[in-house]
């Protein structure tokens, strides 16, 4: 980001930069309305993985995750004082169920994408994850999220309706916002498409004169459908705009593509997952900052985990992980 000078340009300071670089791990939150989440009773285990259940979702209490096929994807008033939303037209619209499948291929109509929905993710920021897991035996992957980390809190994430917003008239098309990060207001601005989900630009819940408003010249996908273990896609875009009052140029180049496949245990449950890797880099006249990202989506809940890196972290698989967050009951 540059800071216009008469005469002169200076680039901002690592904490803005830090915060925005969260854009690229929680451009993944797809995510799926809670009530679809089932519970159990008693103390019998009708599961202990993902594999047991015909739905490939295990829950923490060992019953197996039985999506409905009308659930009220509500996000009352309570849940939204985490972000000042207030309920939306869709609060009381249906959600199709999903049954997994379990053909690891991942479409558009297996993951719920939209206004109006929310889950519980754990968070650790600055907190030691080993991300390569371990190798099952056949080719797929192991990874244990289902325990306590470092400066564990539960947030409650939501998907927020352009509707009403200061800046819904600048970014057409947008379908939903969802914040960017546990330690900043940030908003990321998507759209929803046939072929996946888009970032078109990033803002502060507010509207001010240290307000944020960046918008991508080429919006780069978050994800894309239908996603595979052959899937992979790449885009480089100018961002202009204004961060927290500043005016700000730059570039991003964003390169993701399914990288493992495996078994992800979570507070949650266990799930049968497609673990997408995505590169980010940031240019900055000449100062270029990489951040390594890694989401974890499975069908019918969308991304149920994400780990990223911290700044030009050098190895693929990395142990520092500038934050961890996974579904929690």
């Amino acid at each position: 980001m540059i800071e216009a000078r008469p005469g002169r340009t200076r680039a901002m300071g690592m904490r803005s930069f830090s915060e925005m670089r969260l854009s690229s791990l929680l451009a993944f939150a797809l995510l799926a309305a809670a009530p679809l989440f089932g519970c159990a009773a008693g103390n019998d285990r009708e599961c202990t993985v993902g594999t047991d259940c015909p739905s490939g979702a295990c829950n923490a209490s060992g019953a197996c995750v039985k999506p409905s096929t009308t659930t009220d994807a509500r996000v009352d008033a309570t849940d939204a004082e985490t972000d000042g939303a207030t309920d939306s037209a869709t609060d009381d619209a249906p959600v199709t169920g999903c049954l997994p499948n379990k053909d690891g291929t991942i479409t558009a109509a297996e993951v719920p994408i939209g206004p109006g929905l929310k889950a519980t993710f754990r968070v650790a920021q600055n907190t030691t994850f080993a991300t390569a897991g371990t190798a099952k035996g056949d080719g797929t992957r192991k990874w244990d999220l289902s325990g306590a980390l470092a400066g564990d809190k539960d947030v409650l994430v939501a998907t927020l309706s352009p509707a009403g917003t200061w800046w819904t008239s600048k970014f057409a098309g947008a379908s939903h916002a969802t914040a960017l990060s546990a330690s900043s207001d940030l908003l990321g601005v998507f759209q929803t498409t046939a072929a996946g989900l888009l970032l078109l630009g990033v803002v502060s819940p507010t509207d001010s004169l240290t307000k944020t408003e960046l918008k991508y010249a080429t919006p780069p996908a978050a994800i894309q459908f239908p996603l595979s273990s052959t899937s992979s896609w790449k885009t480089t875009s100018n961002v202009t705009g204004t961060a927290s009052g500043v005016l700000s140029a730059y570039s991003e180049t964003w390169d993701s593509k399914v990288d493992a496949r495996g078994e992800l245990l979570t507070p949650f449950g266990t799930f049968d997952v497609l673990r997408v890797k995505t590169v980010l880099t940031r240019t900055i006249g000449v100062s270029v900052t990489i951040t390594r990202s890694y989401a974890f989506v499975t069908e019918c809940f969308g991304t149920v985990a994400t780990i990223s890196s911290q700044p030009n972290e050098l190895s693929e698989e990395f142990t520092n992980a500038a934050e961890v967050r996974r579904i929690a009951p």
